[in-house]
């Protein structure tokens, strides 16, 4: 369906692809995967059309082509799913789904009888609970992603292209997507299935490429290589080396709280969302909420934080207790907050990275009521030394760096203003794995100068490996607290599911 040949593509002197190759068939999911910066989407936007190749060729379907936008990609049967999602959070669910190919009546208006029924038949049909007549920005992320790879499947493509379809999504959506895979396959559909998770792909795809500085490092059978032979591959390292750090790069050390907590949230409730939830975080801990997605994991972050306000409950940092409660006055207070969602809630991609860094400390930058371009630039420097952010210099935008150094830019953002307790809602989540290994030391390091850490993620295995203490969340409130030996998946998995039996009863 889709052949690439020896694509040549570079930026600003930057080799971004060099001589790449790669075939994709008929009835095929051919898993793409890769450090952040390997190449991965700089090859996805060649194929669609938002990039023409320095050097190389394209063949589509045995033809020789050049998209010249990616409408063209589209119209030919080439259907793209980002993993960012890129549809109108004011519209309706329907609106979105139907955008640009809106069904008319006989005089010519919208006909939004059938198009309410046929947006209600497609979520049927990819098991999607929503109202399409609701707004799309009212729906968690998860459902959003869901509803746009809908939207993407529903143009009958020959073609289709998923940019980490499953970042967002808890495992029930997981299954529903590898489910739809399977189908597309059955359909002789051709899948170019890009991941940073490789049980993805060993569960989901027959062939595998690895990119790395741009160039092809593997390509074959999925059947014929292993999880650590991947991994050893993207990260350019020897197979025994990567063997050594295990599933996540969280040290053994377990550390015991003690003395008065940093962080003393008692009682937070706001119906339907959170009922009395309770947190402690120490100095030099890390603390983990656990649960599946909407179980008030988020909710808790951002009720600590002051993002959103609650009915009831009190929170205390440093033995204070906070009144007015608002991210300006928790940030005053000792606390920074990464959150979940970094395009929009957290990074503003047109400001560069200096701007994004020192953004929440500029009152601190002052001399004598001027913006100090010298300070702004030591600390700017100081974070990107200490974080390896990679850029090519501080002035460019945020926009153009890849996922984890975009949210290591978030990091340096908070770190910045010297925090006691930290919050990570999904800190490694859409990142690769060299990534995720940097910011998971981090996350040891900081506890071990004695910040106080809130770790939030969907990768059970993060939580298990990175916290202290976890506390299990379900509908709200907490169902489970574990610390130290124990700690582990099957624990949590199996309060999960005893709260959800409780619940049915």
């Amino acid at each position: 369906m889709i052949e690439v040949r020896s694509v040549r593509k570079h930026f600003a002197g930057v080799r971004a692809l060099d001589g790449v190759s790669l075939s994709l068939h008929a009835g095929e999911v051919h898993a793409l995967v890769g450090e952040n910066g390997a190449g991965k989407s700089t090859l996805i936007k060649i194929i669609t059309g938002v990039y023409r190749p320095d050097g190389g060729e394209l063949h589509y379907r045995g033809e020789p082509v050049a998209f010249a936008r990616p409408r063209d990609a589209q119209a030919a049967g080439i259907s793209t799913i980002y993993q960012e999602v890129n549809l109108v959070p004011l519209r309706s669910v329907a609106a979105n789904l139907f955008l640009g190919r809106e069904p008319v009546n006989r005089f010519g208006l919208i006909d939004y009888r059938r198009m309410h029924r046929d947006a209600h038949e497609m979520l049927t049909r990819y098991g999607i609970a929503a109202d399409v007549r609701g707004r799309l920005g009212e729906l968690g992320l998860g459902v959003q992603q869901m509803i746009a790879v809908a939207r993407a499947l529903s143009t009958e493509a020959r073609v289709v292209i998923m940019d980490e379809p499953t970042s967002s999504l808890e495992p029930r959506e997981v299954d529903l997507l590898l489910g739809v895979v399977a189908m597309l396959r059955e359909r002789r559909v051709a899948v170019l299935y890009v991941t940073h998770k490789l049980d993805e792909v060993f569960r989901a795809c027959d062939r595998v490429t690895v990119l790395r500085d741009g160039r092809v490092a593997h390509s074959g059978p999925v059947a014929g290589t292993t999880r650590l032979r991947l991994v050893a591959t993207m990260l350019g390292r020897d197979i025994d080396e990567v063997r050594r750090h295990g599933a996540t790069t969280f040290g053994d050390e377990q550390r015991d709280a003690t003395g008065a907590p940093l962080l003393h949230a008692e009682g937070l409730s706001r119906r339907p969302l959170l009922d009395d939830v309770s947190v402690d975080v120490h100095a030099g801990e890390v603390v983990g909420l656990a649960g599946l997605l909407g179980s008030g994991r988020t909710e808790t972050a951002k009720a600590v934080f002051g993002a959103d306000p609650v009915d009831a409950g009190s929170i205390k940092v440093g033995g204070r207790r906070a009144r007015r409660w608002s991210p300006a006055a928790a940030i005053r207070a000792g606390l920074g907050m990464v959150p979940e969602d970094r395009k929009a809630e957290g990074l503003i991609a047109d400001l560069s990275v200096r701007d994004n860094i020192v953004l929440a400390a500029l009152p601190r930058l002052t001399v004598a009521g001027f913006l100090s371009e010298r300070r702004q630039a030591e600390l700017v420097d100081t974070f990107v030394k200490r974080l390896r952010i990679k850029i090519s210099h501080p002035g460019q935008k945020v926009r153009e760096l890849s996922g984890g150094n975009q949210q290591k830019v978030l990091l340096a953002r908070m770190l910045c203003l010297h925090p006691k307790v930290l919050i990570l809602d999904e800190p490694t989540r859409g990142i690769d794995v060299g990534a995720k290994a940097e910011i998971q030391a981090l996350i040891d390091e900081l506890a071990g100068l004695g910040l106080g850490v809130l770790l939030i993620s969907s990768e059970l295995e993060e939580v298990v490996e990175g916290a202290d203490r976890v506390l299990v969340l379900r509908d709200g409130a907490v169902v489970g607290t574990f610390r130290g030996d124990q700690v582990s998946e099957d624990r949590i998995m199996r309060t999960i599911a005893t709260a959800a039996e409780d619940d049915d009863d």
